[in-house]
């Protein structure tokens, strides 16, 4: 688990960099008041860390206040959330990434015309604690899962994340050749459709203990011997892809259902265009 943890900090906290980045590069430029502005922006930062603060703490309290016969409901039902916000922020990416930067700029623009420096604050606490309410969730999906390792571990992988982030975020304002935004979204785009679809296979497997849904079979075949799912390495790959070596039918129809829509999402579009041309 630490792979998933540290990546979803890595993904994450880049993101957040990049918003931050956008905000306090245009307030340096395009305004006199640097400072009192720059104030604002930063408090809206600590803002939004602490809605994502809270949210955890909110999160783990519920999950240590309700019983243990709805703690498998409780996680199962974060698992599928995670998992859907995963898919809802791809999709979002993929739409909206491109004019991003210039819907910030045109939104710090307006709060700075109106002399509104409060505007940039919750511009900077919206940013933030989105990026942040997401880590949040998909980091307590994770957890939840039930392989999450030791505290330190997570910690540890955390920081790690976090650490590799500020790497990445600064060869990507470099301008590195190596590593471009384009290359970074697209890359960590693959990789958070298969984190939400290892999430899903576990909340598909929590809904199956809960018995809503039906295995439909006894497990179809046996890859143990290949890549068992048991021990380290395959444990890691199950835990960011949703592999399985002994699936049921219910698991293997969840799977093969996830990738087709996704793959439908898509592709979708592109067929679309090229039609119309």
């Amino acid at each position: 688990m630490f792979g998933s943890i540290a990546f979803v900090v890595w993904r994450e906290s880049v993101e957040a960099l990049l918003v931050i980045g956008i905000l306090d590069a245009w307030l340096r430029a395009e305004t006199r008041d640097t400072g009192r502005a720059r104030l604002y922006l930063w408090g809206g930062v600590a803002a939004g860390l602490a809605f994502a603060g809270v949210l955890a703490a909110l999160l783990v309290g519920l999950g240590d206040a309700i019983s243990e016969e709805a703690q498998l409901a409780y996680t199962t039902t974060v698992v599928l959330i995670a998992a859907a916000l995963i898919l809802q922020m791809v999709f979002w990416m993929r739409k909206h990434g491109r004019s991003m930067k210039r819907d910030l700029e045109t939104q710090l623009a307006v709060a700075v015309t109106r002399q509104s420096w409060w505007g940039v604050f919750v511009l900077a606490l919206v940013a933030v604690a989105r990026e942040g309410s997401e880590t949040v969730i998909f980091l307590y999906g994770i957890l939840s899962s039930g392989a999450a390792g030791s505290l330190v571990s997570g910690v540890g992988a955390g920081l790690f994340g976090f650490a590799l982030a500020l790497l990445s975020y600064g060869l990507l304002q470099a301008g590195s050749r190596v590593l471009s935004w384009r290359l970074f979204f697209r890359i960590t785009e693959v990789m958070l459709l298969f984190l939400a679809c290892a999430l899903l296979m576990t909340g598909i497997d929590g809904l199956i203990d809960l018995e809503i849904l039906p295995r439909l079979s006894r497990r179809l075949w046996d890859s143990g011997w290949l890549l068992s799912d048991g021990n380290a390495t395959g444990g890691f790959i199950s835990a960011l892809t949703g592999y399985r070596a002994t699936p049921n039918l219910m698991e293997l129809i969840a799977f093969a259902g996830y990738w087709a829509v996704v793959l439908l999402l898509i592709y979708r579009p592109r067929r679309q265009v090229t039609a119309a041309a």
